[in-house]
């Protein structure tokens, strides 16, 4: 799909292949907070996932894409869309990519890909996402895609034994 394909990234499904690309990642504590996780995922549980990822978004309400690097076909991290709702034309999203991979250009090409995806394949009016206020690079990587901060949510994660608050960024179709 030329759509999901960039210069230097491919936004790809999840394979089974995947799995242990998946249990580092959501086994990985440094992620947890952008990830609402607060316990570790088990082989056999992320593998049902993987069996279960064929789901239709329409089905599932929700997309995980492998990013993938071109040159050399390496997992760097993934993007998700969220909460998403055909009926007022919405969904999140929510990107990682792996530190030993972050400033190649990577997450901002892969929000490029899967914000025009959206907007033309699957007829989203917006998009949102949601970012701790200490999140500086997510916060720079959204705005250069044109997301505008439009809220913030106090005191609304509790990590490291404090409350963080959230800032809310939407992009609109026009």
């Amino acid at each position: 799909m030329n759509t999901l394909q960039g210069n230097i990234i491919t936004l790809r499904a999840l394979e089974p292949e995947d799995l242990e690309f998946l249990f580092e990642t959501e086994n990985n504590e440094s992620f947890w907070e952008v990830s609402h996780t607060q316990t570790p995922f088990s082989k056999f549980l992320l593998k049902q996932y993987l069996e279960n990822a064929h789901l239709d978004i329409f089905e599932a309400k929700q997309l995980r894409l492998i990013i993938q690097e071109n040159l050399n076909q390496k997992a760097v991290g993934m993007i998700d869309l969220f909460d998403f709702n055909p009926q007022h034309k919405r969904a999140g999203i929510g990107i990682l990519i792996h530190q030993k991979y972050q400033k190649n250009g990577f997450a901002s090409e892969a929000i490029e890909l899967l914000v025009n995806y959206c907007f033309t394949h699957l007829n989203l009016h917006q998009l949102y996402a949601n970012i701790t206020f200490d999140n500086s690079k997510s916060i720079a990587l959204f705005q250069k895609h044109q997301f505008q901060k439009i809220g913030v949510k106090k005191d609304w994660l509790f990590s490291d034994k404090k409350f963080k608050d959230e800032i809310l960024f939407q992009i609109i179709n026009e």
